[in-house]
């Protein structure tokens, strides 16, 4: 791993490893889509100019240094050379310019939130203690027009204008998740695909499902919330075993 002596000298390094690192436990996940997919952190105050991953780079090879700094109010970005993906400079773009508590954005077609946002009722019921984490804390998009190009991606960003609603279930699409960094951002995706794959495995049983009431499962989502250094210290273990490992991530 890069020390401060030896790092490159690129503005934004603690923010660039944090996020390269998420970019590799969720390739170690299998929750990436081959090239496609994308992460991004804003950088700035007002949350316009961010960080995200190069064009059709795999989430294996995702490093510090080579993630991309854009701004959203650039409109000519796309003319440029070592221009993003349109899909994601249009949904990633539109979220950081009209969505300025999105700090973080991780966008994924992982297997089971994939498979939630296929099903005609996308609603995620709280039958246990990880679907009670999001319960009244996600959006249903049940909107998809195509490829999320610019006004694809400003349609979605309209989406989240509640700051207690941080997750996004794009229905025929996927799932987003937002956050105030990438060590929240990681956390709230980890756990929103192990509560998805909870609930499809349920349904797969074909028995009735055990719902908690609406009161705990509030309760469980406020204490969650509030439960101490979780996803920081999900992030400080994930940097720790890639750093044991000698990934790159870091240069």
């Amino acid at each position: 791993m890069n020390t401060p002596e030896t790092r490159p000298n690129m503005d934004h390094w603690q923010e660039r490893v944090d996020l390269a690192a998420s970019f590799r436990w969720v390739e170690r996940l299998n929750m990436h889509e081959g090239v496609a997919n994308h992460f991004s952190l804003a950088v700035n105050e007002e949350g316009t100019q961010f960080l995200m991953n190069a064009n059709q780079m795999h989430f294996a090879r995702i490093t510090a240094s080579n993630l991309l700094f854009l701004d959203a109010n650039d409109p000519d970005t796309m003319a440029k050379p070592g221009a993003p993906d349109p899909t994601a400079w249009g949904l990633h773009g539109s979220i950081h310019r009209l969505c300025p508590q999105a700090r973080c954005v991780m966008h994924v077609h992982s297997i089971f939130a994939t498979v939630l946002a296929s099903l005609a009722d996308s609603t995620l019921p709280p039958i246990d203690q990880n679907t009670a984490t999001f319960f009244n804390r996600y959006v249903i998009d049940d909107g998809y027009g195509g490829l999320a190009f610019e006004d694809e991606g400003a349609r979605c960003a309209a989406m989240l204008t509640d700051p207690k609603q941080k997750v996004m279930i794009m229905g025929n699409h996927g799932v987003l998740v937002i956050g105030s960094d990438p060590a929240d951002t990681l956390n709230r995706l980890y756990y929103f695909e192990r509560a998805a794959e909870t609930y499809i495995r349920a349904l797969q049983t074909g028995q009735k499902l055990r719902v908690l009431s609406d009161e705990i499962a509030e309760k469980t989502a406020q204490e969650l919330e509030d439960y101490p250094s979780q996803a920081e210290a999900l992030l400080r273990e994930v940097k720790l075993i890639l750093d044991g490992e000698g990934s790159s991530y870091a240069s």
